[in-house]
């Protein structure tokens, strides 16, 4: 039986219907396609702009140039933005699978353009008549006035930044695919990054002037941290100065030696219960041990008060520290300086020379001490005389910051205000958005300098974790902290100032070193265990758990403590903060990236 045909109508429909899904097939083609060619423009675009902001980089130290880079960048993320916000993009980000991806692209797009057109320009409009040999000494004064000139721009430029970093933080990379996540991730650090960077020229530009004097004189005592023998915040205070500011007008008025002051009866200032549980009086009874609290606030305000009890209750305005390391970065903008001994300092000398030769050709501490004022007060002349390269000074400065080897606390409530959130601060570790931050802090025990043969690298990674719809992570972290002896295996002949000599019971050549790990805020303990098999001390400090271990190693040996410990919603990448060290020591962080 033959089967009757279709009505008419029927067919017609047919053919409707075909030519619907065809026009619909042939639309989501050209959709994809345009999509697609738009988003190889606007990466092509986005790559160009990333190439000109490395050439910014290079150019710092010529404002002009880097004004005029800053105007390429602009045009690049510009197009990427309009490439990337047109209705065909915006009615592809509504599709299944593909939108979050293509809604990814377009809020990054739009924030880089947010950052390169807007945020930059006012101080890309200033530097392009800005130079920095501005910011010169000349004759030992700096022109307090020459950061008014920057100052407004910068502020603008760092709430900008800010603003655009929060609105990449935001998205929502839980739908995102590896590559695409990365790519957000990337420039997720590389907005963080640049708002450190604002953050810190705005910070500059409102302190500076008063630090200088602008206001009236100042006197600032700056610590110069011996970093032979640990503390929490990098080494004893084992030299000190005051530094007198009037009008931009920098001197030295005053060095002395730590071995000046004498072992305090009690704390010259109260500890608080929960720093006496963990570290005792001492911070607050021996000048050298000042720095043992991993709060800077807490170790400047004991070195002040000590100050004020040892010259007629003065009390200066601030307190500055810095280590032999920033020492050997501030060298690289002066250059080589000659010692009134014939010693040379220069980048890759100053820490050796200070550090650990000076032990072995000075047995006196007397002498020892005459070398450091020495070679404090030749680095001070050669960077105050003004014969350094400015962009260099702020990259060396820049890095010790970074690095926690500068740490500035001010006495006045305004200036403290600024400084507080800087890594200048010298904190306690913090957790944010960004990151969950451990505290790894290390004090020699042994009385001595072996320290400067001492390593230490800290790891911390999730061993399981669960990326929330937010982006927050829950699990389990782990934290690995070795610290070894890298001392020749005849260290027991080395000077008795450098060995300790016995002291505390701890065998020349032996190095005793006493840690303090600081969970991040709301992590849980789960278990801790030392390699030697010894076992942990400790309390809590400001809402953080507090593990304390000591450990005593011989040429050759090494020991790892091993923390675990359990967080629910915190930010998915920890970090570690740990006392600078001669070598910088390693501190590797981890990313939760999902189950």
């Amino acid at each position: 039986m033959t089967e009757s045909p279709l009505p008419p109508a029927a067919r017609t429909a047919g053919v409707v219907v075909a030519w619907v899904l065809g026009a619909l097939l042939i639309g989501a083609v050209v959709v994809t396609a345009w999509v697609a060619v738009r988003g190889v423009l606007a990466y092509s675009h986005l790559r160009d702009a990333q190439a000109s902001a490395a050439a910014v980089r290079a150019s710092i130290a010529d404002p002009a140039a880097a004004s005029s880079a800053i105007a390429g960048i602009s045009a690049d993320t510009a197009a990427a933005r309009e490439l990337t916000s047109d209705p065909l993009w915006n009615l592809a980000e509504g599709m299944p699978w593909i939108g979050p991806q293509l809604s990814a692209v377009s809020a990054v797009a739009a924030s880089i353009d947010q950052v390169a057109g807007t945020a930059l320009t006012p101080l890309a409009d200033v530097a392009s008549g800005f130079s920095v040999d501005a910011l010169k000494p000349q004759d030992g004064r700096i022109d307090p006035t020459s950061f008014a000139q920057i100052a407004g721009a910068a502020d603008t430029t760092a709430d900008g930044i800010a603003a655009a970093a929060a609105s990449v933080s935001a998205i929502d990379r839980t739908a995102l695919l590896a590559p695409v996540r990365e790519a957000v991730d990337e420039v997720d650090a590389l907005l963080g990054d640049a708002r450190t960077a604002t953050d810190a020229l705005a910070n500059a530009t409102a302190l500076l002037p008063s630090m200088l004097g602008a206001e009236g004189p100042r006197n600032y005592l700056v610590l110069f941290q011996n970093n032979a023998e640990w503390r929490s915040l990098g080494g004893i205070p084992g030299a000190i100065a005051l530094v007198h500011t009037d009008n931009g007008t920098i001197s030295m008025t005053a060095q002395e030696s730590s071995t000046d002051y004498p072992r305090y009866d009690t704390s010259v200032l109260p500890l608080g219960e929960e720093v006496e549980a963990i570290y005792g009086e001492r911070p607050g009874r021996w000048l050298q041990n000042v720095t043992q609290v991993p709060d800077f606030a807490v170790s400047a305000a004991l070195a002040r008060e000590m100050w004020a009890r040892e010259h007629g209750g003065q009390q200066v305005d601030g307190v500055i520290a810095i280590d032999p390391v920033t020492l050997s970065y501030l060298l690289e903008a002066t250059g080589p300086v000659t010692l009134p001994t014939g010693d040379v300092l220069t980048p890759e000398s100053a820490v050796p020379l200070l550090l650990n030769e000076v032990y072995k050709r000075y047995p006196r501490p007397a002498d020892q001490d005459a070398f450091f004022a020495a070679a404090a007060a030749a680095v001070f002349d050669a960077l105050t005389r003004g014969d350094i390269d400015p962009a260099t000074l702020v990259g060396a400065l820049t890095r010790a910051g970074d690095e926690n080897r500068l740490l500035l606390w001010s006495a006045h409530e305004d200036d403290q205000q600024v400084l507080a959130d800087t890594t200048l601060a010298g904190g306690l570790p913090r957790s944010d958005a960004a990151a969950s931050r451990f505290g790894v802090y290390l004090n020699d025990g042994t009385g001595s300098k072996m320290d400067f043969y001492q390593t230490a690298s800290s790891t911390v990674a999730w061993a399981t974790c669960d990326l929330g719809a937010s982006g927050e992570a829950s699990g389990d972290a782990v934290l690995t902290v070795t610290v070894t002896n890298t001392a020749p295996a005849d260290a027991a002949t080395l000077p008795r100032y450098i060995t300790g000599g016995g002291t505390y019971d701890v065998p020349p050549g032996t190095a005793r070193t006493v840690g303090y790990v600081y969970l991040p805020e709301g992590f849980e303990l789960l278990d801790a265990a030392l390699s030697d098999g010894s076992g942990f001390g400790g309390g809590t400090h400001e809402g953080r758990r507090v593990l304390s271990f000591s450990t005593d190693l011989a040429p050759g040996q090494s020991t790892t403590a091993t923390v675990t410990a359990r967080t629910v919603g915190t930010a998915p990448t920890l970090q570690v903060r740990s006392t600078p060290t001669t070598t910088g020591g390693s501190a590797v962080a981890g990313t939760c990236n999902g189950s």
